[in-house]
């Protein structure tokens, strides 16, 4: 007769492996939630009946609005801390118009607050160089100033900003950059991805991008007056304390010189950061400080913030 060992079992609860144990705490739930949450939303207004076009669009302009503030907090290490994880979650854009891989590089250069509103070394810039605009013809330069508006930056800054960023990158592929090449080809899987579900929904594609473009302009209601022209770099960056519908879709970017002083806070902590130092923030940026988006709308929506040319760049 042949004995055979049986080994103890355990006779509690099974721990999990320490590496499951590792990403279960280091996960941010929240930030998770919500780009399911987000997609979710994506989804339905897709599901949508024909006669439901009008809240199909809403709801695309909505979430897509949304999915690209939650790309934003993704390519800053949420909700993953492995960059891979994040990289996989980001690279899907139902938006279209940007490959993930090329925001995070630009964004991330973005970040060098010395050169923050520099027409060359910001990529964000909207300023041009005095030399530059002195050389644009009348209807061009009426044309950048209409966009210097705020209704102007949300009805015609998407396509300026498009052909700006596709024209800039063209000029990269032709100077042999590989990598921005590849940002582009690992893009086109998820975007073809999107078009083949918006092909089976009762969402034609002009109107899903129309959805797109107006998911952009809404987006240019945050980035309007982030930075203004300043000898101080630390002045800069602008804080709105909207606590409103604009500033969730923003994920609350709309404190925008805190997220630059702490860009790995997530996005739900940082009410509670500027709460706790609000008079410091606003001593670190000379008080540039609107109440609401509703203030900003008041002053800006028919009138230019800024010159277009950059108004310190002879002194810099």
């Amino acid at each position: 007769m042949t004995t055979h060992y049986t080994p103890d079992l355990p006779t509690g609860p099974i721990a999990p492996p320490p590496d499951l144990k590792r990403v279960i705490t280091t996960v941010d739930w929240p930030t998770l939630a919500l780009y399911a949450g987000c997609l979710g939303v994506w989804g339905g207004a897709l599901m949508l009946p024909a006669g439901w076009s009008i809240f199909a669009f809403v709801g695309l302009v909505l979430s897509l609005a949304l999915h690209s503030s939650l790309s934003h907090e993704i390519l800053h290490g949420h909700p993953f801390r492995n960059r891979t994880a994040n990289a996989l979650l980001g690279i899907f854009q139902p938006g279209l118009l940007v490959p993930y891989l090329r925001f995070k590089q630009l964004h991330l250069d973005h970040h060098r607050d010395e050169n923050l509103t520099d027409p060359y070394d910001d990529p964000e810039s909207n300023f041009l160089d005095p030399a530059i605009w002195a050389r644009k013809s009348t209807w061009m330069q009426a044309l950048l100033g209409f966009n210097n508006t705020l209704l102007g930056r949300m009805l015609i800054g998407p396509a300026l900003g498009m052909v700006a960023f596709v024209r800039g990158d063209l000029r990269l592929l032709r100077q042999g950059d590989l990598r921005v090449a590849q940002h582009w080809l690992l893009h086109l899987p998820g975007a073809a991805v999107t078009l083949w579900l918006v092909s089976l929904s009762a969402v034609p594609v002009w109107l899903y991008l129309a959805a797109c473009y107006g998911a952009m302009a809404v987006l240019k209601i945050r980035t309007f007056l982030e930075h203004r022209a300043h000898a101080a770099c630390q002045a800069r960056t602008v804080i709105i304390e909207d606590r409103g519908i604009l500033a969730f879709l923003f994920l609350n970017n709309n404190l925008h010189a805190v997220h630059h002083q702490h860009p790995g806070v997530s996005w739900y902590d940082l009410p509670n950061l500027y709460r706790s130092r609000r008079d410091g923030f606003h001593a670190r940026n000379e008080s540039y400080v609107y109440r609401s988006y509703a203030e900003v709308f008041r002053r800006y929506f028919l009138c230019c913030k800024d010159p277009v040319a950059h108004p310190l760049w002879r002194r810099r």
